[in-house]
């Protein structure tokens, strides 16, 4: 008898997940503050524009090792081993932050954050994949609730992290201002997010998963079908795409090429909004029965992902309605790209009530200016990053569907990179022009897709 809930074993992965996704953003959070504090003030004293550029590299790479660590877990390892490699090497890249603050640590913790992301990254939704059998409804129920884990891990992190880094193990001089911050606590406490994931997954993966994910996918075909889907493999590598096909594969690298520019925009929630957050908003609040408090800067990457929580089902719920059924993919993806760009105008509004691009730290902007900014981003982010990724699957000739969904991956790998030059560029033109122009090519690249709308349903042949 079929069961009607969802295996036990997703909710392992749920929680494997949220606990890499904790050590993952919690240090996201601090990574560029801790780049760019001088090493009095317990950062490394790099200065700011070449800070946003290892981040912006750091970022990028983390979305370009999946593509190996998926093809070394089908081919050699399995997914179930991918994933306690990469738990583990993630783990360790983390403590390297915390036990070394140099410049040797600094290369070498990332370079172990990236290659265990791309061992665990792609494999666990993988796993969640497989749970289910092809056709079952249940799947993309499963997928939301894992997307939710993602996003619980993602909000949590940089509150827990900024207070230990910027209240707990932070020093302070007789005013009450901080001195010192704790920024290698954060990263202790990024790796034992990590470790506890993998003691989590390692306990129960056996119970709750099985024999799933133990082999590699290449070495699960049953012995007496290996005939059969071997000529099955050489007929359609042998067959041709057909012009319908061609025009499709054309769609989806021009919905990458304007990816590429969305996501530049939207990182710089990690790098020049965060440095800005940090230096020019006003983070002190007054809360009832506790006084004044001032707001830690890493916190601030909590609000997306809280706004993701809020709205990610009010949109699920709009996508299905009629009007939300009528709206095709490039006007929702343009669309996106144009709110993202009107996100910025509350940046521009911050840099107003400052008086301009000054360089008074004392004059500060209403963090209200920040959050908005969030807030509008994330509504962008959900009308084209997950509308993305669903018309990949299903434009993509079968053949091809791995490889062109590994190619809009990507778009993150060249956007992060891409977003470290845009915002290593702030300090030399000021934020309120980088803020300006990135808003006006963003819109304008989202106006383009709208106008493009026609082309674009006719190359992709009756997906909308």
């Amino acid at each position: 008898m079929r069961k009607k809930g969802h295996p036990k074993a997703l909710y392992l992965l749920f929680f494997t997940e949220m606990w890499e996704r904790f050590s993952y953003y919690g240090m996201r959070g601090i990574l560029v503050l801790y780049l760019a504090k001088t090493y009095a003030e317990g950062g490394l004293g790099i200065d700011n524009k070449t800070a946003t550029l290892i981040y912006g590299y750091f970022t990028g790479f983390v979305y370009f090792t999946p593509l190996i660590g998926g093809w070394l877990a089908d081919n050699f390892l399995g997914q179930r081993k991918a994933i306690y490699i990469g738990a583990l090497t993630m783990g360790l890249g983390q403590l390297v932050l915390f036990g070394f603050r140099n410049y040797i640590g600094l290369a070498l913790g990332l370079s172990l954050l990236i290659l265990g992301n791309g061992f665990f990254k792609p494999n666990i939704s993988t796993l969640v994949g497989k749970l289910y059998e092809d056709g079952d409804p249940k799947r993309d129920s499963a997928f939301s609730i894992f997307y939710m884990g993602i996003n619980l891990g993602a909000f949590l992190a940089p509150l827990i992290i900024g207070i230990l880094t910027d209240n707990i193990f932070a020093e302070r001089n007789a005013a009450g201002e901080i001195t010192m911050y704790g920024y290698k606590y954060g990263f202790l406490a990024a790796s034992i997010g990590m470790f506890i994931g993998y003691i989590i997954f390692s306990a129960l993966s056996r119970k709750l998963l099985g024999d799933l994910g133990v082999a590699p996918s290449a070495e699960l075909q049953d012995v007496a079908d290996i005939k059969k889907a071997s000529n099955e493999m050489k007929y359609a590598h042998d067959q041709e795409l057909t012009s319908n096909e061609k025009k499709r594969v054309v769609a989806i690298f021009i919905f990458f090429f304007f990816a590429i520019f969305f996501f530049a925009g939207f990182e710089q929630a990690g790098s020049s909004l965060t440095l800005y957050a940090e230096n020019y908003i006003n983070r002190t609040v007054d809360l009832p029965f506790f006084g004044s408090f001032t707001i830690p800067t890493s916190a601030f990457q909590s609000v997306n992902p809280f706004f993701i929580i809020c709205l990610a089902p009010l949109f699920a719920i709009f996508w299905m309605s009629k009007i939300g059924q009528r709206i095709t993919t490039p006007v929702k993806m343009g669309g996106g790209m144009v709110i993202l760009g009107i996100g910025f105008f509350f940046m521009l509004g911050a840099v107003a009530e400052r008086g301009g691009d000054i360089s008074d730290v004392t004059v500060k902007a209403s963090l209200w200016w920040l959050v908005m900014t969030y807030l509008v981003h994330t509504i962008g982010e959900l009308c084209l990053s997950p509308v993305g990724m669903s018309v990949v699957t299903k434009l993509s000739p079968p053949k091809l569907a791995s490889l062109l969904m590994a190619v809009w991956l990507l778009s993150s790998f060249f956007a992060n990179i891409l977003g470290g030059y845009l915002a290593s560029t702030v300090e030399a033109l000021g934020a309120g022009k980088i803020f300006l122009y990135i808003s006006i090519f963003v819109i304008v690249c989202g106006l383009a897709m709208i106008s493009l709308n026609k082309v674009l349903l006719r190359m992709m042949n009756g997906v909308r």
